[in-house]
């Protein structure tokens, strides 16, 4: 069956055909990690994942990189703040990333790749750029490419390019600027006193590199000069993605990326979702409201990931009690496995492969659940079939039902509700918090509390 989607660069879907047969280089942007990740951004990685699964579960092999920036204005800015090196500030919120990344059952690409591991071949590519004529140096040493030097510039965003502002007249040395605002941004920006102990010394002088730049040689490293998928949020496409494909192709005079994917906007009460807006959440927050982080995950899946969805607690309420509906079911299933409903995963592949409609999806393994004309063995066999792409967890749930909970674990339990009759939120908070840090998850009950394996 083939698979299609919807390529940001052609404004169409189409049918996806790689560049080697039968294997997909998939790269998608991850986290720039200066705080925790904000539950907008999950959507992004979420998408991501179920594009490779629906990649795996057709029979493909997929070798798949996502970047960490650990080294950007924000980063920098932030550590200073904290009075940390930058290294002990990003390796924190790395780790974090790494552990919600697990809660939401996603899973890991084959490498995760920091930007400050691969300054070399960010200066090898700026090189390139600078003996090309494309990039210039600014009086300050500071390098940036120039984008009326690149003709297509503009085709993922549909930017029409009229007059720009050039970042070295001014001195403009920002990573991100406002959209539909072309510049000539920075490659290497060369040392200042707002870096502070910031920077690299290399061939092209003392300083960092930019943002965009980060991306393209993470990428062409791991995994070539073309890739077949790159993948973000639309938030994404300008200028950030705009500017990988001007200084890639601008490189290595090849195509840099076959399909671009972008999974729209999640707003919160309709509007932007964001740190600065003060109106985000992070996964701890859904945590905290004893919810499981795979209902965020179904959520999302209820929705095409190129529909813009608006978050508000009651709709993420009801997909927690309708994903709990759908794990009551399966456990009523019983212990026997039996075969795979080929008309139902005929289906099944034929929505996901459609540009990954898992609204259809999901409708399709309710009616699953419902037909009385399908054992319950069989049904149970296709559940776990469908859940290679949808990533439930429906593997784990009996798992997870047996499980023995440790003693100190329970200690731990009793600790908190001892604090919580006391009215000491702080601590039961922080017992809470414990908890979960040891991989077990607590949920208030009346009368009582109750643990579980995450």
């Amino acid at each position: 069956m083939s698979l299609k989607f919807y390529n940001t660069l052609t404004k169409e879907k189409e049918e996806f055909v790689p560049i080697h047969e039968g294997e997909v280089r998939m790269y998608n942007c991850g986290p720039t990690v200066y705080n925790y990740p904000h539950i907008g951004n999950y959507r992004a990685y979420i998408f991501a994942d179920t594009l490779k699964r629906v990649f795996l579960y057709n029979g493909y092999k997929v070798k798949h990189i996502m970047n960490i920036t650990d080294i950007d204005d924000k980063t920098i800015r932030d550590s200073q703040q904290a009075g940390k090196s930058l290294k002990e500030f990003t390796e924190f919120y790395t780790e974090e990333f790494y552990k919600d990344e697990k809660m939401l059952n996603i899973l890991s690409p084959d490498k995760f790749t920091k930007a400050t591991d691969y300054i070399d071949e960010m200066v090898e590519i700026i090189k390139k750029l600078l003996t090309n004529g494309i990039a210039y140096k600014s009086p300050d040493g500071s390098v940036y490419f120039d984008i009326k030097k690149f003709k297509n510039y503009g085709k993922l965003s549909n930017l029409v390019l009229g007059e720009q502002k050039e970042n070295a007249s001014g001195r403009i040395k920002k990573d991100e600027y406002e959209k539909d605002n072309p510049q000539d941004f920075a490659l290497w920006k060369a040392w200042d006193k707002e870096d502070g102990d910031v920077f690299w010394e290399t061939s092209l002088g003392k300083g960092r590199p930019g943002w965009h730049i980060e991306c393209s040689a993470m990428s062409i490293k791991n995994l070539g000069e073309q890739l077949d998928i790159h993948t973000g949020g639309v938030d994404n496409i300008f200028p950030h993605h705009e500017n990988e494909i001007a200084q890639s192709e601008s490189a290595t005079g090849k195509q840099f990326v076959k399909y671009w994917m972008h999974n729209e906007w999640m707003l919160v009460d309709q509007k932007k979702m964001s740190k600065s807006l003060n109106n985000s959440y992070i996964l701890k927050d859904v945590i905290d409201r004893n919810i499981n982080p795979i209902s965020f995950r179904f959520w999302l899946l209820m929705a095409n990931y190129r529909t813009r969805v608006n978050f508000v607690w009651e709709a993420l309420e009801g997909a927690e009690t309708a994903l709990k509906r759908l794990y009551k079911l399966y456990i009523e299933l019983g212990d026997e496995m039996g075969k795979i409903a080929k008309k139902y995963q005929q289906k099944f592949k034929e929505y996901v492969s459609d540009d990954l409609d898992t609204p259809r999806a999901l409708s399709l393994l309710w009616d699953l659940v419902k037909d009385e004309n399908v054992s319950n063995a069989d049904k149970k066999a296709t559940i776990l079939d469908f859940d290679k792409v949808l990533g439930l967890g429906f593997d784990k749930i009996k798992m997870a039902e047996k499980v023995e909970i440790p003693e100190d674990i329970k200690k731990l339990g009793d600790e908190r509700e001892s604090a919580r009759k006391n009215k000491d939120w702080k601590k039961s908070d922080e017992l809470r918090d414990k908890i979960f840090s040891l991989g077990y998850k607590i949920e208030d009950k009346d009368g009582g509390y109750e643990i579980g394996k995450i």
